[in-house]
């Protein structure tokens, strides 16, 4: 079993975790699908950088600067607009502590 299998991540409870992490006037400004589409473009992040190839064992440096910038560059290429970067940038380190509370960058 790989360690990808082991894994607990949940959606849901990745969507309720950053919902919490945020303060409240953002988090107010942010629906459920909002916060979802975040995290797919930070897996799209992963994925472009092969952080997410099974065969890659190499240790995983993820730069948060980078990933928030792919991130904002992306959802605004997309139409994803009506957030200011600071907002999405806290979605982004939201999903980082999630991804580090169930310990999936260990």
């Amino acid at each position: 079993m790989s360690q990808q299998d082991d894994l607990q991540y949940d959606e849901d409870d990745a969507v309720k975790f950053i919902r919490n992490f945020l303060p409240g006037e953002v988090a107010s400004k942010f629906s459920d699908d909002d916060i979802n589409y975040v995290i797919d473009l930070i897996y799209e992040f992963y994925e472009s950088k092969g952080y997410m190839d099974e065969n890659n064992d190499s240790e995983v440096d993820i730069i948060e600067d980078e990933l928030t910038e792919y991130v904002i560059t992306n959802a605004r290429k997309n139409g994803f607009t009506r957030f200011d970067a600071d907002d999405v940038s806290m979605v982004v380190q939201g999903e980082l502590e999630y991804c580090d509370s169930i310990g999936m960058f260990e």
